[in-house]
């Protein structure tokens, strides 16, 4: 973890694959008022993996949550799998955290397949994507992220840093997060939450989510959270930070 500024304390945590620079320029902004803390996950964008095959998610939200019980009840802010690995920690731990804010992340990754995905339906495909990332080779491996990145982000700058992140993260770390992140159900502990969370999703009407299906998607997998703030920030991909960073930045002060 990486501190900067003082103030309230806020918790950024970056998805899958992804490097803590990905809310480099946010927590600049932020930590002129905030004391920010910039979390790097061991096995991604560089940082050294040193678990085998072993559990990923869970092992992680251990840790933030350890993390969280030292500061002063922190705003949690997390992206995609940092999203869903933020619901877990405030799920687990309501005591040690503030809020919470998830970045494009639902708390059922594979309820995106539709309405009738469960964690057991879902478990073949998890495997096949991890066997996908252990078993490609080098220059396989560059291109599907070549072509990944273009999906999830407009911004044709912030595809590079994407793909370098991915081709510089640990392969059994993916495997292991990937395979957690597709069969970990979030929602049956949705009910229950009772601290202000809101969702951030985005819509691209070229290329991405239309805004009529992202607005049912996220609709339908959070309405079990009572009060959730679901905000829709349009004309971005799954990057929001990078697409949208002036209205992304508007959401998280207000």
């Amino acid at each position: 973890v990486e501190v900067m500024g003082q103030g309230p304390d806020v918790i950024l945590i970056p998805g899958f694959a992804s490097s803590r620079e990905v809310w480099r320029p946010l927590a600049g902004r932020l930590s002129t008022t905030h004391r920010v803390h910039l979390v790097q996950l061991a096995g991604f964008a560089g940082e050294a993996w040193t678990h085998g095959d072993g559990p990923f998610v869970q092992p992680a939200v251990d840790e933030l949550a350890r993390y969280a019980a030292t500061l002063n009840r922190p705003a949690v802010i997390g992206h995609s799998m940092g999203g869903l690995s933020g619901l877990l920690l405030a799920q687990q731990h309501p005591e040690a955290v503030g809020r919470v804010m998830s970045v494009d992340s639902l708390p059922f990754f594979s309820a995106m397949f539709g309405p009738q995905v469960t964690p057991q339906t879902a478990q073949p495909f998890a495997d096949q994507a991890a066997e996908g990332i252990l078993n490609t080779d080098d220059v396989g491996f560059r291109v599907q992220q070549e072509r990944t990145a273009v999906g999830m982000m407009r911004n044709e700058a912030g595809r590079g840093a994407m793909i370098d992140w991915s081709m510089a993260s640990d392969r059994r770390a993916m495997a292991s997060a990937i395979r957690e992140v597709m069969t970990t159900d979030a929602r049956p502990g949705l009910a229950a939450m009772t601290m202000s969370v809101w969702a951030v999703y985005a819509s691209d009407a070229d290329g991405g989510a239309p805004a009529a299906m992202a607005d049912a998607l996220w609709t339908r997998e959070y309405a079990a959270l009572p009060g959730v703030a679901l905000k829709r920030v349009d004309d971005a991909r799954h990057f929001i930070m990078i697409d949208q960073p002036e209205r992304l930045d508007e959401l998280i002060h207000a």
